[in-house]
């Protein structure tokens, strides 16, 4: 699971399925942004020892820019058993400005660990970077801090683990491939993550990150083998829309073969339906098959489903679209970027449907398969959580 901690229904509404398709898993990790907003030890009682209570199992977790704004104090306490931080004074600039971490109630921290305190649930893990071993496979995870920069001495420790033999996962704070651009996290010293897992004697198979808060998948052929790269930040925080996604060309992948949850379509309709109702502007609303259409005419690809009944382009649909990112502008004025960057954030809702996903991963010495389950927060779903995307990777 991927930026979970808002501790709202939106978060709440992902546990059900996770549970009941996580019974007989071994482990869970959260990848980036366990607490939000600033990582406080104060409120991991609500935001990840409630939620997930019956779990039963360890989860390990990396950290992601949200968790390092409190020092990664909150962190360190609860995955690591690290001992309370002594406060140090910020001198400068910085000490003016930046946010003072909270003193963490010891007694309200110890209350909330008897949440998941069976047996079974209890891990420890080194520090905020670690792997996870098994027969066939190794899972990588990576701290990508703030800046998304990687020190030397993780830098030097991530070659190092990446010799290891066995195929392997990477997990990291900020996603390799997103929203059709390629953003490869540097390295201190030279060089970024991806070099490392691109490199054939490494045996990278997979690369999943958080930060952006939905679901896209971009399966890479890197010369005589293919990588999928994975967005999987679904867990629970406000949605960052896809509508905004153009077609995608990033890196040789084909717009054919790149998935994403929600469907651009879904998106729009569904940013249309809440800013019609906020701005007080009907003409804004879209149907899901009137974005459907208009996203795929856009897109200039073949869509998922078919809509409901015969639907035509208006100038009115048009313009809704423009105004909420997914149509372009006179003189391509950058929209698409607002609406990701500040109008998704303020348009987080908590009442379904929601449009929340997580992994589940299965592992055999022959093959790795990965399935992402969308959580809406209906009844039926968390019965039966619907599979929007699967991918089967060879390890032999």
């Amino acid at each position: 699971m991927g930026d979970t901690g808002e501790g709202d229904a939106s978060q709440y509404a992902v546990v059900p399925g996770m549970v009941k398709l996580g019974k007989d898993t071994s482990f869970a990790i959260i990848a980036s942004d366990v607490i939000y907003p600033t990582g406080s030890g104060n409120e991991y009682a609500d935001k990840f020892f409630r939620p997930y209570q019956d779990y039963d199992a360890p989860i390990y977790a990396i950290p992601g820019n949200h968790d390092w704004y409190d020092g990664l104090g909150g962190f360190m306490r609860v995955f690591c058993d690290a001992p309370p931080l002594k406060p140090k004074p910020d001198r400068g600039l910085r000490g003016l400005l930046w946010r003072k971490p909270e003193t963490i109630d010891e007694a309200k921290l110890a209350e909330a660990r008897k949440l998941r305190g069976r047996p079974a649930q209890q891990a420890t893990q080194p520090g905020p970077y670690w792997t996870i071993e098994s027969d066939s496979l190794l899972v990588v995870g990576v701290d990508t801090g703030i800046r998304n920069v990687i020190d030397e001495k993780q830098t030097a420790w991530l070659r190092r683990v990446s010799l290891d033999p066995r195929p392997k996962i990477l997990v990291t704070g900020k996603p390799i491939y997103t929203g059709n651009k390629y953003k490869p996290s540097p390295l201190e010293g030279g060089g970024t993550i991806d070099d490392i897992v691109r490199d054939p004697a490494h045996r990278y198979v997979a690369a999943i990150g958080g930060d952006v808060h939905n679901y896209q998948r971009y399966p890479v052929r890197v010369g005589d083998r293919v990588i999928q790269y994975i967005v999987s930040g679904g867990g629970g925080a406000f949605m960052h829309a896809t509508h905004t996604i153009e077609r995608v060309d990033v890196s040789g992948v084909h717009e054919d073969a790149f998935k994403c949850y929600p469907l651009r379509g879904d998106s729009l309709s569904f940013y249309s339906q809440l800013y019609a109702k906020r701005l007080r502007m009907k003409w804004l609303c879209l149907t899901p098959s009137e974005a459907l259409c208009i996203m795929s005419e856009h897109i200039r690809n073949e869509p998922v489903r078919s809509p409901t009944g015969p639907v035509r382009i208006t100038r009115r649909m048009r313009w809704a679209a423009r105004l909420l990112g997914a149509w372009p502008w006179p003189l391509r004025l950058p929209v698409d970027k607002v609406f990701h960057r500040f109008l998704s954030e303020l348009s987080d809702w908590d009442t379904p449907p929601f449009f929340k996903q997580f992994l589940h991963a299965t592992v055999t010495p022959e093959e790795l398969t990965l399935r992402c389950f969308a959580a809406t927060g209906c009844l039926a779903q968390e019965l039966e959580p619907p599979v929007e995307d699967e991918v089967r990777i060879s390890l032999t």
